[in-house]
C-alpha cells in the first residue's frame, strides 16, 4: 500500500512539470502583445516607455530565460502582478479559489446525491417503466447545457414566481445563510447537469455487478437483499463512479466559467474570463496553472481511493 502511494505521488512530478510548462508557453503562442493590450485605449506612449514596461515585466528577455524566471517565481508562489489591475496575481487567485471550490464541491454533492440512488433504482428496475423514465431524465440532463438551464431558471423564476436568485458573493464564514442562498441555484444546476453521466455509469456498474457469481452465492447463502446491495453490490459498483467523480469535479472547477459569470460569483472561472477580455497574461497563466494542478490533485485522490474500494489494487 505504501509503495503504491509513493509511486502515485512520484508520478505527479513529471505531470506537474508538464502542466507548468504548458501554462507558460501556451500564453506566448497566442497572438498579440501583452504590453500593448494592457494600455488603455486612447493612451499614447513613447517607444521608450513601452520598452521600459517590457523590461519591468521581464518580457524583453529570451523566451527560455523568461520561462526560467517565471518557473522560479511560480515555485515560490509569486506569479507577478496583474497587467490589468496592477495587484499581485497570487492574492487575486487565492481570493477566487474558495468561491470555485465551494461551487464545485456543492454541485458534486448534489450530483452524487441524485446520480447514485437513481442509478441504483434504474438498475434494480431494469426495463420497467421507472427505468425508462429515469434514463430519459438522465439523457435530458446530459443534453441540456448548464448555461441554458441557468438562464431558464432565472427567467422562469422571475416570470412565474417574481423571484430572482441573490447575485454576488458573501463568504460562508460571514453569513452562512446568505452564502447558501447564493450558491444553491448554480450548484443545483451544475449538479443536475453533472449527475447524468454518473447516473448512467452507476446503472451500468450495478447491472454488471448483479450478474457476478459472488452475488448469486450471497443470495444462495440467504443474505438479505438490502445487505447484498449495500455491502457487495454498491462497493464494487462505485469504482467506475469514483473515476467519473474525479473527471467531473476537475471539469466543474474549470467548466464553471459561464455559471460564475451568470450568477456574478467571483471565482477562478470569472477571473479567467476577465483576464481573457483584458488580455491579462499573468493572471491567465496563474489560472491555467490552477486548473491543471486541480486536475492532477483530483486524479491522485481518485487513484488512492481505488486502493480503499478495491483490495486487488493493494495486493497488486
Amino acid at each position: 500500500m505504501t509503495g503504491y502511494i509513493i509511486r502515485r505521488v512520484l508520478l505527479i512530478v513529471p505531470t506537474a512539470f508538464l502542466v507548468v510548462t504548458l501554462a507558460f508557453f501556451a500564453m506566448h503562442i497566442v497572438p498579440g502583445d501583452a504590453v500593448l493590450a494592457s494600455i488603455e485605449e486612447g493612451t499614447s506612449l513613447r517607444p521608450e516607455q513601452i520598452a521600459q514596461m517590457r523590461e519591468s515585466l521581464g518580457i524583453d528577455k529570451p523566451l527560455l530565460v523568461q520561462y526560467g524566471n517565471w518557473l522560479r517565481s511560480a515555485l515560490q508562489g509569486d506569479f507577478g502582478k496583474s497587467l490589468a489591475t496592477g495587484r499581485p496575481v497570487t492574492k487575486q487567485l487565492f481570493k477566487a479559489i474558495p468561491v470555485s471550490l465551494e461551487l464545485a464541491l456543492l454541485s458534486q454533492v448534489i450530483a452524487l446525491a441524485v446520480a447514485i440512488p437513481i442509478g441504483v433504482i434504474s438498475a434494480l428496475r431494469q426495463d420497467t417503466f421507472w427505468d425508462y423514465v429515469l434514463r430519459v431524465f438522465s439523457i435530458g440532463m446530459l443534453a441540456a447545457p448548464n448555461f441554458w438551464l441557468a438562464t431558464l431558471a432565472i427567467v422562469l423564476g422571475a416570470y412565474w414566481f417574481f423571484w430572482a436568485p441573490p447575485f454576488g458573493y458573501v463568504p460562508i464564514w460571514q453569513d452562512p445563510v446568505v452564502n447558501m442562498k447564493q450558491f444553491l441555484l448554480p450548484a443545483a444546476i451544475m449538479g443536475l447537469h453533472g449527475s447524468a453521466t454518473a447516473m448512467r455509469m452507476t446503472r451500468s456498474a450495478v447491472l454488471e455487478v448483479l450478474r457476478q457469481d459472488y452475488i448469486r452465492t450471497a443470495h444462495a447463502k440467504g443474505l438479505s437483499p438490502r445487505r447484498i446491495l449495500m455491502v457487495h453490490v454498491l462497493k464494487n459498483a462505485l469504482i467506475p463512479v469514483v473515476t467519473i467523480w474525479g473527471v467531473s469535479i476537475a471539469y466543474l472547477l474549470g467548466g464553471a466559467i459561464i455559471i460564475e459569470s451568470i450568477f456574478a460569483l467571483p471565482g477562478v472561472g470569472l477571473s479567467m474570463l476577465d483576464a481573457i477580455n483584458s488580455h491579462d497574461l499573468t493572471q491567465l497563466q496563474a489560472n491555467i496553472l490552477f486548473f491543471g494542478a486541480a486536475v492532477v490533485l483530483v486524479n491522485l485522490i481518485v487513484d488512492l481511493s481505488y486502493s480503499l474500494l478495491d483490495p486487488r489494487v493493494r495486493y497488486n
